[in-house]
């Protein structure tokens, strides 16, 4: 409890680092009857389980990253499918739980695991952990907004208030940190007996540099050279490569659960339907998985119109009880993810282990299998949905997007680098065009404020409309 305290403490003041929240919260950790420092383990599992469940999560108060990339749609209240971001304070309250919730977690978990007693392999095992996940966090956050508080940031004995880092500066140092932690991973010691991998020191190894790959794919068009030799090094030292390798967090569904569960059953609310475009897309396409997610009405699929009230909601499909179980774990970068990357470096030129042809398919079978279709309905469906080398940007764009349905953040990376499928503003639209970043914390105006003034204006606009530095057609 302690801990909820100090983390919503600093929610607060992170954008400053004030003195004086300083001085509360250490105050707040005074405590005779218990340890006034957490272990590094309990701090590493509260990183993963915040960060896990708030990018993962669909309710409108958040990320909304599944209406950014049109896949759902809303009944009763259409204002997050109308791009209305101000009223429930989306931005403040993704930033709050990643920078406060989740790297705050791990920055302190680094400093505790320093006078924990272990062994030096051990040792140098849970900082590489730590460090992957901080990386991966960041990751989020540098897609999500752009420029951001990153060298200076955690820093309130020092900086009282962090400027905005470049974000493509960020992304070089995540590469920089992503090598060098690598390197120091020895796979024959343990590390925690973390959420995800339980200390298999390998899979986290791979999943550093699957991260590695989607940096150096965001950068194809903006630096085709960087792109290509950070994603063929990320390939050649291991990337993820099995379902068993994937980045999914799972939970008990008794303490913790799904943060889909939470939004589609725990709820007891009816707010969300598969959208029109998902289900005219993957119906034109003959795709088997419309009978893994979703139900019929009247013996056909029928989605919602995005952006507008869509009720009652019996009226059209739901997502399916596949989506809807209280431990269905969130897969936030999925061995299929992964192929569809390599599928788009082999398109793009890049040595990847394999044609684009057969990467793409590899990326959609892999799909398939992951959402429970059997092999030979797979065969069949790439043999009518083949690779269009000519296309090939809407090749996988379009099956990449489908495949990661329910897998918002990495569905929106490739939408905004591939532009498929077509994402049309809809007419009630609160914005010029969809969204290609989420708009900077209000927070920040206040406590950091000439800081993110700076950054707007460097980057063309505090706006949703405003293009990543990554995003160039």
């Amino acid at each position: 409890m302690k801990n909820i305290i100090k983390i919503s403490l600093i929610s607060a003041c992170i954008g400053v680092g004030l003195s004086s929240c300083q001085s509360d919260l250490t105050s707040l950790n005074d405590d005779p009857k218990h340890p006034s420092i957490l272990p590094s383990e309990n701090l590493l599992a509260t990183a993963m389980y915040q960060s896990s469940y708030y990018m993962d999560n669909p309710s409108v108060n958040f990320n909304n990253y599944r209406f950014f990339t049109q896949q759902w749609a809303e009944t009763q209240y259409p204002d997050e499918t109308q791009y209305n971001l101000v009223t429930r304070n989306q931005p403040r309250n993704h930033f709050n739980r990643m920078y406060v919730y989740s790297i705050n977690n791990l920055k302190q978990a680094k400093m505790n695991l320093v006078n924990e007693v272990e062994t030096d392999d051990i040792r140098t095992n849970k900082l590489a952990t730590l460090e992957i996940e901080e990386i991966f966090i960041w990751e989020n956050i540098v897609d999500t907004y752009g420029d951001v508080p990153y060298s200076e940031a955690f820093k309130p004995d020092e900086i009282l208030t962090p400027k905005y880092d470049d974000a493509k500066t960020i992304y070089l140092d995540l590469i920089k940190r992503i090598d060098a932690v690598t390197a120091t991973i020895k796979p024959a010691a343990a590390g925690y007996s973390d959420l995800v991998y339980g200390g298999n020191m390998t899979k986290w190894k791979k999943f550093a540099n699957s991260i590695k790959l989607r940096l150096g794919i965001n950068l194809a068009d903006v630096d085709p050279a960087l792109s290509k030799t950070t994603v063929e090094s990320a390939i050649a030292a291991g990337v993820i490569s099995s379902d068993s390798e994937a980045y999914k967090f799972s939970y008990d569904g008794n303490t913790f659960s799904s943060p889909v569960y939470d939004n589609l059953v725990a709820s007891g609310r009816n707010d969300f339907i598969p959208s029109q475009l998902t289900i005219n897309t993957m119906s034109s396409l003959s795709d088997p998985r419309m009978d893994v997610w979703f139900t019929k009405v009247g013996g056909v699929y029928k989605g919602g119109v995005f952006g507008e009230l869509n009720d009652p909601y019996t009226n059209f499909s739901q997502l399916s009880p596949y989506f809807r179980g209280a431990t269905t774990a969130s897969n936030l970068l999925s061995y299929a993810e992964v192929a569809f990357l390599k599928a788009e470096a082999a398109a793009r030129g890049y040595s990847a282990g394999g044609t684009a042809a057969d990467l793409y398919a590899i990326a959609v079978k892999e799909s398939m299998r992951e959402n429970g279709v059997n092999s030979t309905i797979a065969d069949t469906y790439v043999l009518a949905n083949p690779y269009n080398p000519v296309n090939w940007k809407q090749s996988i764009g379009v099956q990449a997007w489908i495949a990661m349905f329910n897998k918002g953040f990495a569905s929106w990376n490739f939408t905004r680098r591939l532009d498929n499928p077509t994402l049309v503003n809809p007419p009630k639209s609160n914005l010029s065009s969809v969204p290609y970043r989420m708009p900077y914390s209000d927070q920040e105006y206040v406590l950091n404020g000439a800081n993110v003034s700076a950054a707007a204006n460097k980057i063309g606009g505090d706006k949703a409309t405003t293009k990543l530095f990554w995003d160039k057609f």
